[in-house]
């Protein structure tokens, strides 16, 4: 009896194992058509090719797909993420190494379904939870793009990804709670110039990749949209674009937003770090049209205040007198003279600090990048000689990064949280 008991688990768990790995595989395969059994002819027209390319600057393809100094899209940038180390791969027009031997089809499926031309699951570090949005006929112009990009041998390099996110099967377990394949669905009761800009910033810009909160899987929560997140292993702070006090553009001019992108820099704040590259690499690329379409979806975003941001106290926070003391005198040495006595900064060279909503935030991650790292604005055809921070963590400890930022963060009617010295040490 003991036999026949253990035969029948042994049983039920194989069935329920068999029926496990069939749900993963349909629903990995949900939303993808069969290959052609033979690859279709593809004669790209110039018209068709310029057009890829100008695509693949509004997805920034090159950013994560060229080493610097390296052969445009030849792959081979280590991507760093909490689950170990993934490389992007060639794609350039080599039949070997790259995508030459790719049919339009084959790219598409990549795009689309996040599944490579042999068949294996892609990682999302290439960002198909958004591409999958890209319609089939801007996805034939990228890839008749990248079969005018000249070949590179170089292989793709393998990926260091820790156990079991190695794996096939955990990957189809992510894909199957994480990724569905949709179409990009225009809003009927808005313009067309409204939808243009939905496009670019939800599909091919894929802004929430950033700028969205993401679970312990690595996931964007994409009910939360583009609330903002931590850039994983980078340590800089996406701020969120539905809120005022952060990134929301909603009650800028159109045109500020459209220089914001275009240039790095405008009236009301200007970019560092991973989004002065993205300006760098891609936006300020962009035709003025879709600039304007990206900046009238951007400023109709619904206001969602964050909700670690701290109500406004009607009394000033508490502060250290040593700690304030020691921070000013650090300031008048190293920031007075570019930022000004009061924090008001230099009009057009250094941006003031006073009233900043970069310098108020609740999270003062980017500012301790800035202090320690530098600051730097991207070169752009528009502010092509930008003005930009030395870094002082050669010169400034921990302690001394945060009495700085306390003393910024509370003076000249900015009242905001002191910065701890365990803050800068977790940058």
């Amino acid at each position: 009896m003991k036999l026949r008991h253990l035969g029948w688990t042994l049983l039920t768990f194989i069935v329920l194992a068999a029926v496990c790995a069939g749900v993963l595989v349909a629903m990995n395969l949900r939303g993808e058509d069969p290959l052609p059994e033979q690859a279709q002819a593809f004669e790209a027209t110039p018209q068709q090719v310029e057009r890829g390319r100008y695509l693949a600057l509004a997805g920034n393809c090159a950013g994560c797909h060229t080493t610097r100094g390296g052969q445009p899209y030849a792959g081979g940038l280590p991507l760093e993420t909490p689950f170990g180390t993934i490389y992007s791969s060639n794609l350039t027009s080599d039949a070997k190494a790259g995508i030459g031997s790719w049919s339009s089809a084959h790219f598409w499926r990549a795009m689309h379904n996040g599944r490579s031309k042999d068949g294996r699951l892609l990682y999302p570090a290439f960002p198909y939870p958004n591409f999958t949005k890209v319609t089939r006929e801007d996805s034939d112009a990228i890839y008749a793009y990248l079969r005018t990009v000249a070949p590179a041998p170089a292989p793709n390099l393998a990926h260091r990804l820790r156990f079991p996110y190695d794996t096939q099967a955990a990957l189809a377990v992510w894909r199957a709670l994480s990724f569905k394949p949709e179409a990009f669905v225009a809003n009927a009761g808005k313009p067309a110039e409204w939808n243009r800009g939905a496009y670019l910033v939800d599909g091919l810009g894929h802004c929430i990749a950033c700028h969205g909160t993401r679970n312990s899987l690595g996931a964007t929560e994409t009910r939360l949209g583009l609330s903002g997140g931590l850039i994983a292993v980078e340590n800089w702070y996406a701020p969120s674009l539905t809120d005022k006090h952060q990134a929301g553009v909603a009650g800028w001019p159109t045109a500020d937003v459209v220089a914001l992108l275009k240039t790095g820099t405008a009236p009301g704040g200007s970019v560092m770090g991973p989004m002065a590259a993205v300006v760098f690499r891609s936006t300020q690329h962009l035709s003025e049209a879709d600039l304007t379409a990206m900046a009238g979806y951007l400023k109709d975003l619904p206001e969602v205040p964050k909700s670690d941001e701290p109500a406004r106290s009607p009394t000033p926070i508490r502060r250290d007198a040593g700690t304030m003391a020691r921070g000013g005198k650090i300031y008048d040495q190293r920031c007075a003279y570019c930022h000004g006595d009061q924090g008001q900064g230099a009009t057009g060279a250094y941006p003031p600090l006073a009233g900043n909503r970069a310098v108020n935030m609740s999270t003062p991650t980017n500012l301790i990048q800035v202090v320690s790292h530098g600051g730097f604005l991207p070169s752009t055809a528009g502010n092509p000689r930008p003005y930009g921070m030395p870094p002082f963590g050669q010169v400034l400890d921990a302690a001394e990064v945060a009495a700085v930022l306390t003393y910024i963060r509370g003076s000249w009617g900015n009242d905001s949280a002191p910065v701890t010295q365990l803050d800068t040490m977790r940058r």
